[in-house]
């Protein structure tokens, strides 16, 4: 649920989402507050979980398979829903990661505008890890 990654770097990150009739989190034209929080996470995700599809070069790796979660809320505030036809803007930031050879578990800052107005704001904490299906060195598939 993101269109377009404007700014990202290890820290931080800013994206749009255009909210279309046909999106899961309509209700009466209204993108509703669990909608809102999947934008952020998906936001959010995209900083840690970008180690998982790019090696140190900057190149794609291939046979990723990744799952993540949204692990806590910790604090959450919403104060508006956008209808249906508007772009929002996520931004957020890292405040913690903690990182080890299967999974990824992070903190994450967000807030959510429709323009000017404060829709959400928030912190995240998010795990993502390698699919427990993985691929073994000879590429047949194990099932754990």
């Amino acid at each position: 649920m993101v269109d377009l990654i404007l700014t990202m770097d290890a820290e931080k990150v800013v994206t749009v989402f255009n909210i279309n009739e046909n999106n899961i989190f309509i209700q009466d034209n209204i993108f509703v507050e669990a909608g809102l929080i999947e934008n952020a996470a998906q936001t959010c995700s995209s900083i840690v979980a970008k180690d998982y599809f790019v090696d140190e070069n900057n190149r794609d790796k291939e046979d990723v398979d990744v799952i993540g979660f949204i692990s806590a809320l910790k604090t959450l505030k919403i104060y508006g829903l956008p209808k249906v036809g508007t772009s929002i803007t996520t931004k957020a930031t890292l405040a913690s990661k903690f990182i080890t050879e299967s999974y990824t578990l992070c903190t994450m800052n967000c807030q959510t505008f429709d323009k000017e107005q404060l829709l959400l704001e928030g912190e995240i904490n998010l795990f993502i890890q390698q699919n427990l299906k993985a691929l073994s060195p000879n590429k047949q598939r194990i099932d754990f």
